[in-house]
């Protein structure tokens, strides 16, 4: 076998067409597969269980549902491409699973990490015209129109992700390894394309989620029919939505506009070498939107913990009646096997 054995000490080269850098790839071996393997162990059932949750709120004909179901599926569907990103940490971003996984994988990421990002702002946009117009934009406010919205949402982001992922440089030979997305120095194609991915899939979001919180906010503090512990309800979930927001995708977008206006020219080289470690943790931590998601919405929210309590506790009853009943089946089989076991006196022979 003449296979290569890379050791774990060495760094890496990468190179794109016409650069060529060394980056240690050590730490992505341990950053990886820690965050990722715990975003998964816990946004999969938190999600699910938001999943079960807005299925409860679109049968009781609440708009607010329906951006919730997908905001869940879109953090699923993400989640299910995290195993192989690991596997390509693991080995030290060489990618092993040819062309056809590395286009999927990176299509079926970044279309359900941006749709996530669009689902949160429509549910600020929502609850905001709630708060602030509950009565003129009601047509707004129907499932009809959140069904409209949120197919809007997956063909942009599907079209946006197609543009990217389908691009024949997405997957490159280089050397002795397979890269697969993130190479270093950036590319000049994908550099335009992250620029306009962070005006229209994060700074628009973020803007209109700002615009929904300071109009909430003005509006909750001038209503005074509504009472102070329900104004600091409404205020702690829309500054929750705020902040999950900001601290999940501001720094990796950040990163990715340094990234894309910087990491170029001559110089090329050297500022991959200084961005290459602060990139690497932002893109890890963007994965725990998936698990402040759920959470946010299902058990910060009254609705949602009423729900979720409400389910708990219908699943405890069900089990106490089955329990009841197997019981009382057991005491009359019981009873009847004494009856057979005690017999009469007429029954007996002289």
């Amino acid at each position: 076998l003449n296979a290569e054995v890379k050791p774990q000490s060495l760094p890496v080269k990468i190179m794109n067409n016409s650069n060529s850098c060394t980056v240690k790839h050590d730490f992505d071996m341990i950053l990886f597969p820690i965050v990722y393997i715990t975003v998964i162990v816990i946004s999969i059932p938190a999600n699910i269980v938001s999943l079960y949750v807005a299925c409860l709120q679109v049968k009781k004909k609440n708009e607010l549902g329906i951006y919730l179901f997908n905001l869940s599926l879109a953090d699923l569907l993400y989640v299910t491409t995290l195993p192989l990103w690991i596997d390509f940490a693991l080995k030290h971003d060489n990618w092993k699973h040819g062309k056809f996984l590395c286009h999927f994988s990176s299509f079926f990421m970044y279309t359900n990490f941006y749709a996530s990002a669009a689902f949160m702002a429509c549910i600020s946009f929502d609850r905001y015209l709630a708060v602030v117009y509950p009565l003129r934009f009601h047509k707004l406010r129907t499932r009809k129109t959140a069904v409209a919205v949120t197919l809007g949402v997956w063909l942009l982001e599907i079209a946006c992700s197609i543009l990217i992922s389908t691009h024949k440089e997405l997957f490159a030979y280089m050397k002795t390894d397979y890269f697969c997305y993130d190479t270093f120095p950036l590319e000049a194609w994908k550099a335009k394309m992250n620029i306009c991915r962070v005006f229209t899939s994060f700074l628009l979001p973020l803007f209109i989620m700002l615009f929904c919180y300071q109009g909430s906010y003005k509006a909750i503090k001038a209503n005074k029919a509504t009472m102070d512990v329900e104004k600091g309800k409404i205020k702690k979930l829309l500054l929750s939505i705020l902040l999950t927001f900001i601290l999940c995708f501001t720094p990796f977008h950040i990163m990715l506009l340094l990234r894309s206006i910087i990491e170029k020219g001559d110089e090329a080289c050297e500022w991959a070498q200084v961005f290459f470690k602060p990139y690497k943790i932002t893109l890890a931590l963007s994965s725990f939107n998936c698990i402040a998601d759920p959470i946010l919405y299902c058990f910060i929210s009254e609705t949602g913990r009423k729900d979720i309590w409400h389910t708990i506790t219908s699943i405890s009853k069900r089990k106490d009646t089955i329990h009841s009943q197997k019981e009382n089946s057991r005491h009359m089989d019981s009873q009847e096997s004494t009856n057979m076991m005690v017999l009469p006196p007429d029954s007996l022979g002289n």
